[in-house]
């Protein structure tokens, strides 16, 4: 499996005894990857898994699919830069480049519809957390978070403004987003 690419899953229904084999068990995963075709040939590899197991136990699996399918997530670069350009000229906050992106979510499906980005924000002074974690819930309750939210949100807006009052921007992105690998 590619390192870019992530399985994560957990057993929704396993039994009611460790010494008793259930007489049925559920588990539910998500796979994701950077591209769509990547992430299908994952899929169906976490599922030769589940057929194999159910092979030498000589038991039967069943797949059901998503309400929403993940899909991988096509950053427009064009508007990207304006977002840093806006954040630094604002607030004097220089924007990190960002990090490769860790597999399929659901803004991906968006991003296939429209030129997309995915700013992210610091909401630490000092620290960092996890994302998903009690610790960084609690960070996000800080004086700290909700400035650094206050000038995200105002460097999106001001990001929007640019690219809906400059033709020569806004068609330099779309020409970005229809020549994308999907």
């Amino acid at each position: 499996m590619k390192s870019s690419s992530r399985v994560h899953g957990i057993v929704v229904k396993g039994g009611e005894a460790t010494n008793v084999i259930p007489d049925y068990a559920s588990a539910q995963f998500v796979v994701r990857s950077l591209t769509k075709t990547y992430n299908e040939e994952l899929r169906e590899r976490v599922r030769n898994c589940a057929r194999g197991a159910a092979l030498q136990t000589g038991t039967e699996v069943n797949f059901t699919d998503p309400d929403i399918y993940l899909d991988n997530m096509i950053s427009n670069r064009t508007m990207e830069q304006v977002f840093c350009d806006k954040m630094e000229e604002l607030f004097d906050i220089k924007v990190e480049e960002p990090s490769e992106q860790t597999g399929s979510n659901d803004a991906g499906l968006l991003s296939k519809i429209c030129p997309f980005m995915h700013p992210m924000f610091g909401i630490c002074a000092d620290e960092k957390f996890a994302a998903h974690t009690e610790g960084f819930r609690d960070a996000t309750l800080t004086d700290y978070a909700r400035e650094q939210m206050r000038n995200t949100a105002a460097g999106l807006a001001m990001t929007a403004v640019e690219v809906m009052t400059d033709p020569k921007l806004f068609a330099k992105m779309k020409a970005e987003f229809e020549s994308a690998e999907q």
